[in-house]
């Protein structure tokens, strides 16, 4: 069963052509990495699917009732989340806080100044369960400001997986990372996402090929082969349009 399809999907920039007639499939329970040359369109699409953008042209079907152009915080309330490739923390809070921010959102309990949810005792005892199993326990009370580049991708991770979603999307995880965090995110990843649904973008083909279950390969915005990694590995096309820029 698909837990996400796109029909025909397009998405121009003022006229320049970023998607066109995308037509994926992801499969309830896989792994599915898409990769790509750069300017192929895999942060465009994420932006489509998540939210971000309205598309030209197409759906976008999640769990089976169309979706297309809702607000990310919609998308999050029916159970996608999703990870940036840029860090999008707070910074100014706390590992502890951040994480918390996750729960709450799950179960949609507003945060404001008159709540005193430093009291709520099953949401403290929840983020800190959340906090050892991402390995941050001793880091709980450093501004996310504070973190080194790997353990603050790994908040942004775990913070996309804190509001328990059916489907996360993780845009380029390892960007940045040296090869001891990549090896760290990649456990990380597999550890917490077991069960789930999970889109993932990266360059790292290392990562791509030890996480995947399926990978999908865009090129100048639209799919240019999708199968599972051996048949990928062989394909081709696929190394036509690496050639030069990376090994598949």
């Amino acid at each position: 069963m698909n837990i996400l399809e796109t029909e025909g999907l397009y998405h121009d920039f003022s006229g320049l052509l970023v998607l066109f007639d995308v037509n994926l499939e992801v499969k309830e329970g896989e792994r599915h990495a898409i990769i790509g040359p750069n300017g192929a369109g895999k942060t465009t699409l994420f932006n489509v699917i998540t939210g971000t953008y309205s598309p030209s042209r197409g759906r976008v079907t999640f769990k089976g009732k169309e979706v297309t152009g809702w607000k990310p915080h919609n998308l999050t309330r029916v159970g996608m989340g999703r990870s940036f490739q840029i860090t999008s923390t707070f910074s100014r809070l706390t590992t502890f806080q951040n994480i918390r921010m996750g729960i709450l959102s799950k179960r949609r309990i507003r945060f404001n100044l008159f709540r005193k949810v430093d009291k709520m005792q099953n949401i403290t005892e929840e983020t800190d369960d959340v906090l050892k199993r991402i390995n941050l326990d001793g880091e709980r009370d450093l501004p996310a400001s504070m973190l080194s580049y790997g353990k603050h991708r790994s908040l942004e991770i775990s913070m996309a997986l804190a509001t328990d979603p059916d489907l996360v999307m993780l845009d380029e995880p390892t960007a940045g990372m040296s090869r001891d965090e990549t090896h760290h995110a990649v456990e990380l990843i597999r550890r917490l996402t077991e069960g789930k649904t999970v889109v993932i973008i990266e360059h790292d083909m290392d990562v791509v090929f030890s996480l995947a279950d399926r990978i999908t390969v865009l090129h100048l915005g639209h799919i240019l082969a999708s199968g599972p990694p051996g048949e990928i590995r062989e394909s081709q096309a696929v190394k036509d349009a690496y050639l030069g820029e990376t090994e598949v």
